[in-house]
């Protein structure tokens, strides 16, 4: 998806905005003097027993003299970033639902309200727009598809490359959310593996594959553990390198790629099983911060590594009370197929330190214990460096994806101790499994690198989270490329 912008700093007003068919109006607390179409809103208002205040609370959509439409809010003072973009969402559905080639953003009050309505707003109506992957009757066909949104122009706002990174962003959250939204009839690991190799060509990533027969040489038995359960065996760590001019730093992204998720010999019920091809939204993240970093030009070197996979269940599938040996020699007591991220992960993270970046993190829709502690409105942040952490916690504030640090604590390796192997995949009684899965990773990560890893809890929301409005939200993109740029 290509938008083009268009942006205007004078304030608007009916003259400037008379061509526009789909008009987002962004307001400040205080109602402007000048307001284009006063006469139609506060007839609304009145109509509806409202006041210019309650547009704080929840937009106010209006037909317009001529056809067009206009949706109203106004983000009060002190709102977080979550809530603004919220609040925004909300707004600009109403327009996009009538699939507009052409949506008109104006934006009033001070110099810093336009500032931060604007980029917003651009963010929101520019996510949302997105052709997500669907299947259904003829609108799959690309002749009957709908219009997709071609312009957006931004009215009482101008910056000359102000909203270049905001455009790299919602190209990650775009490829992220139609990667885990896709089929898992269309999204093995064979075919997985071909999307990522067409991408690396696109935008000039270096690819390397370590596939099942490698990577059973190398003795990276965690991951052939799991991968050895399916037919063909396709299952494969994917590296992706992205390296600048004058790159100034160098990290590591790491992604969870389960394509579909059966559970293995301890199979899923199917209440469970249902959106497990959904078990692959870690390595999509990764890829759409690979893209938006990409895209951005941020001056780093950035290695990617995508665990991909199928956790199926079979005579070959790997089982409870087996003991594997991982890359770094580590030996590995299972206990329960379904704890099949770790396995994959661990690995993977072995390849990744050892490559020595700055530091790293690492994407999984790992445990449902993360779910239960945060349920699906945060994701959960756990790692060995406390600065790096509070960072992840701060910034996913501010840019409206909130992340909650969990302990990390090496008493809690106790619960993982094995009486015949280095240690426990995990355990039977569940509890605090968040902080044991991520306590069972740190013991594959070489060369003390700081690492962060994050348990996405909120991949997945009905009807949306903060400023995307797909049940699949990309969670992680926007938070990360942020990280990047001032860790």
């Amino acid at each position: 998806m290509s938008i083009t912008l268009k942006q205007d700093f004078a304030i608007a007003d009916e003259k400037s905005l008379a061509a526009s068919s789909h008009l987002l109006f962004v307001l400040p607390a205080t109602r402007p003097d000048q307001l284009p179409f006063s006469a139609a809103l506060d007839a609304k208002l009145k109509r509806t027993s409202k006041k210019y205040s309650d547009l704080s609370k929840s937009a106010l959509v209006v037909d317009l003299p001529g056809g067009a439409v206009a949706s109203w809010v106004v983000l009060a003072e002190g709102l977080t970033t979550f809530n603004r973009q919220t609040s925004l969402r909300k707004a600009i559905k109403p327009l996009l639902d009538e699939k507009p080639k052409a949506l008109t953003i104006a934006v009033y009050g001070s110099d810093d309200e336009r500032k931060v309505a604007a980029k917003d707003a651009f963010y929101v109506a520019s996510v949302n727009a997105a052709e997500l992957p669907a299947r259904k009757g003829k609108s799959s066909q690309k002749d009957e598809a709908p219009a997709a949104l071609e312009t957006i122009a931004i009215v009482g706002w101008q910056e000359a490359d102000g909203f270049a990174q905001i455009s790299a962003i919602v190209a990650g959250s775009i490829l992220a959310r139609s990667l885990t939204m896709t089929p898992p009839n269309e999204l093995n690991p064979t075919q997985y593996r071909n999307k990522i190799n067409e991408l690396s060509k696109l935008n000039g990533w270096q690819y390397q594959e370590f596939d099942m027969k490698k990577l059973t040489q190398m003795g990276a038995g965690a991951f052939v553990a799991v991968g050895q359960g399916s037919d063909p065996l396709d299952a494969a760590i994917v590296h992706l390198t992205y390296t600048p001019k004058k790159a100034e730093k160098h990290i590591a992204l790491v992604g969870k790629g389960i394509c579909f998720d059966t559970g293995g010999h301890n199979l899923k019920p199917a209440k469970y099983m249902s959106g497990m091809h959904e078990d692959m939204n870690g390595s999509a993240v990764a890829l759409g911060v690979l893209l938006a970093a990409s895209q951005a030009e941020l001056p780093m070197k950035i290695d990617c590594w995508l665990a991909i996979a199928q956790n199926h269940i079979g005579p070959l599938a790997y089982k409870q009370n087996d003991v594997v040996t991982a890359l770094n020699g580590t030996t590995i007591e299972i206990v329960h197929t379904d704890a099949e991220g770790r396995m994959v992960l661990a690995d993977t993270l072995t390849l990744a330190s050892r490559e020595k970046p700055d530091w790293m993190i690492d994407f999984a829709t790992l445990t449902g214990s993360m779910v239960s502690a945060l349920g699906d409105r945060y994701s959960g942040v756990l790692g060995n460096t406390p600065a790096l952490l509070c960072k992840a916690v701060g910034v996913g504030a501010a840019v409206g994806e909130r992340v909650c640090a969990f302990p990390f604590d090496e008493d809690y390796d106790e619960d993982l101790e094995s009486s015949i192997a280095d240690v426990k995949q995990c355990t039977l009684e569940g509890g605090a499994d968040h902080v044991h899965a991520t306590r069972f990773l740190a013991k594959f990560i070489e060369n003390d690198i700081p690492w962060i890893h994050v348990d996405l809890s909120s991949s997945n929301r009905k009807g949306g989270l903060g400023g995307v409005g797909s049940d699949v939200n990309g969670f992680g993109v926007a938070l990360t490329f942020e990280l990047m740029k001032q860790y």
